[in-house]
């Protein structure tokens, strides 16, 4: 065979050589990039375990936030509804305060009718009689609704309910008495409308 015909087939070989070459060159870079890369990410287990750690302490923590936030809100809804239900009751209770106050005066009036009255007087005797029931009426219908009267002959004497107008030297009862009721007094579910005014007693010796 003449070196003509050699020569083709021996470049032919040696380009599939520098060929294969080529790709174990590029296998092994390859390679080792793919190892460089594993190495990077690998961990040991102990950093492993120290970053799971620390993830579950963060999600700790924001649980804890979570249930603080969950807390206050309901401890916030509680008070609302707290206050919402008293300025209801209150509202309940004292709706009558403006209406009551006003018709004070009007019992007043009939009290004062009946008692400057002539009560010898045979011809107002109906009359009277139909007025001091008119009181009582009044009376009961505001005692329906939380009113209460305040009408302290004899009792001692609270600032709390009542009004001295004058106070009277006495033996006869212990100092601080309420020896006489000028104007009874009104109170509305405990809350005073209106203190009686009185006449306190005080030590004839002093």
């Amino acid at each position: 065979m003449s070196e003509q015909t050699q020569k083709p087939e021996q470049e032919v070989e040696l380009n599939e050589e520098v060929s294969q070459m080529e790709a174990e060159v590029e296998a092994a870079v390859e390679a080792a990039q793919q190892h460089e890369a594993e190495q990077e990410t690998e961990q040991s287990p102990e950093a492993e375990i120290a970053m799971l750690y620390a993830e579950l302490e963060a999600a700790k923590q924001t649980i804890s936030g979570q249930k603080d936030s969950v807390v206050r809100a309901a401890a916030d809804v509680d008070n609302i509804r707290r206050r919402a239900a008293q300025d209801v009751e209150k509202a309940h209770k004292f709706a009558l305060e403006k209406f009551a106050n006003e018709l004070l005066p009007v019992i007043d009036n009939l009290e004062r009718a009946i008692e400057f009255s002539d009560k010898e007087n045979e011809t107002l005797k109906p009359l009277l009689e139909g007025i001091d029931m008119t009181v009582k009426s009044f009376n009961d219908a505001v005692a329906k609704f939380g009113v209460e009267i305040v009408n302290p002959q004899g009792e001692q004497f609270n600032p709390d309910f009542h009004q001295a107008m004058s106070i009277q030297p006495s033996n006869d009862v212990a100092p601080n008495t309420v020896l006489a009721v000028m104007q009874k007094g009104y109170t509305l579910n405990g809350r005073l409308l209106r203190p009686a005014m009185v006449m306190v007693s005080k030590s004839a010796d002093a």
